[in-house]
């Protein structure tokens, strides 16, 4: 059944969400780009929001350079993850590099390319997941959390 709403209730209560993409960069010995963000300090996956007319893979290529130095190909979405907290959903990329040389921004203190191993020791369990999540090969997953802990799923 569809439910028809006038303007003045869809105003109040539509959600709002923000688009935002990541790029999970893995290099050939498999080590993964990361940058520890000028803002909070944390480690996490270079990325940032979806300009509204630009296609996600577009956005995290532009995201990746300016976040990192480095230009990638995407290979392909695998994951969707939504910080029910903040209303931001996050697609995530895995991605090639394919040339540039590392540096920071006005938006990175630090750029690293992390073992899987060092992404857990690094990285808030939210972020680790994106990443590990792109290395099983199970993807696309669908996760949810509340910007500090997973949500199980159901």
């Amino acid at each position: 059944m569809l439910l028809y709403m006038s303007r003045s209730q869809e105003a109040t209560s539509m959600p709002l969400h923000s688009v935002s993409v990541a790029g999970v960069v893995v290099r050939e010995d498999g080590r993964l780009l990361a940058i520890r963000r000028a803002d909070n300090g944390t480690w996490e996956l270079p990325g940032g929001v979806l300009e509204l007319d630009e296609a996600p893979e577009t956005g995290v290529a532009r995201e990746v350079l300016e976040e990192t130095g480095i230009h990638v190909e995407v290979d392909q979405l695998t994951g969707v993850y939504k910080n029910t907290t903040r209303g931001i959903v996050a697609l995530v990329f895995r991605c090639k590099p394919s040339g540039g040389t590392e540096r920071t921004s006005s938006e990175s203190t630090a750029v690293d390319w992390l073992t899987p191993e060092e992404v857990s020791e690094r990285m808030a369990e939210v972020f680790a997941i994106r990443l590990l999540d792109a290395l099983d090969g199970n993807g696309p997953h669908v996760r949810s959390h509340d910007g500090k802990r997973l949500i199980p799923a159901g």
